[in-house]
């Protein structure tokens, strides 16, 4: 049960992360 929530977490911070990236190309470029 805890794995399953550590999982979605991770996946949670994972789009974050790439959503960050993505703001951050958009905005130095």
């Amino acid at each position: 049960m805890g794995g399953e929530v550590f999982a979605g977490g991770f996946a949670l911070v994972v789009v974050l992360f790439i959503l960050l990236i993505i703001i951050g190309a958009s905005w130095i470029y």
